[in-house]
């Protein structure tokens, strides 16, 4: 039996739902896995990937974790994994989270408000990343390894450097008169369509980040592959969340 258009209307909406709710699980629980799992403090590495979690939800640059009685150089590695995670899967995602319709925790504020609120989390994720990635390379220097020669490290220091300059780009929405010759829907569209980017490119050095000797030794059989799947969840729910809002309605107008 063919369903009406009210009803794939309805099936359609209660699915974005059901994987908006996904979305802020994952955001919430992938970074306190990795924070169960680097034991921020045991090292300086441990910081590193739950920073980045907390940003984007990255995990760990690379190499073995170092044992609690490590020397001062091994738990600086320890730290730097534990900061990065976190920027890119809570930070980033709540942060555009925030604007979607059916799954925004700030949906009955008005839309100056979550304005706001995005760009305090963003400046977080901002923050955690560059943390993460400032301890990531001074442990690096104390070892006397080579920085960034790894396509995780080339992943993330590319997704941190996008990331401050889509945050750079978004004062132009603030001050929309800045820009002259634009105009603020076309200034909206582009911001969020390179903020996607952004986001990919955040979720892609995380994955590659769960591919290094530190995290497939820590996570091991099926749960590495679930790991694998909170990326993947939280990606596909913002593209069809920038899609929906952005590219899918532009293509209508014309």
């Amino acid at each position: 039996m063919a369903l009406t258009a009210e009803t794939e209307s309805r099936l359609y909406r209660s699915l974005r739902v059901v994987s908006g709710a996904a979305a802020h699980l994952v955001a919430l629980g992938f970074p306190a896995a990795v924070a169960v799992l680097a034991r921020p403090g045991s090292s300086l590495f441990s910081w590193h990937p739950l920073l980045m979690a907390l940003a984007v939800s990255a995990a760990p640059r690379g190499g073995e974790c170092p044992a609690p009685g490590a020397p001062a150089q091994g738990r600086l590695a320890g730290a730097n994994a534990a900061a990065l995670c976190p920027q890119f899967s809570f930070l980033m995602t709540e942060a555009l989270l925030i604007f979607s319709p059916e799954t925004s925790l700030l949906r009955s504020f008005s839309r100056k408000v979550r304005v706001r609120v995005h760009w305090a989390l963003q400046l977080l994720a901002l923050l955690c990343a560059l943390l993460g990635l400032g301890i990531i390379t001074y442990n690096k220097h104390l070892n006397g390894k080579g920085h960034f020669v790894t396509w995780h490290g080339l992943t993330g220091l590319l997704a941190v450097l996008y990331t401050g300059g889509q945050c750079a780009g978004g004062v132009l929405l603030l001050y929309p008169k800045l820009m002259k010759n634009w105009t603020l829907a076309k200034l909206k569209l582009y911001h969020a369509t390179s903020g996607l980017v952004g986001y990919l490119l955040g979720c892609a050095s995380l994955m590659l980040g769960m591919c290094s000797l530190w995290f497939t030794t820590t996570v091991t059989g099926a749960s590495w592959y679930l790991a694998m799947l909170c990326p993947l969840v939280t990606s596909l729910v913002i593209m069809n969340q920038v899609s929906n809002a952005y590219l899918y309605r532009k293509r209508s107008q014309h």
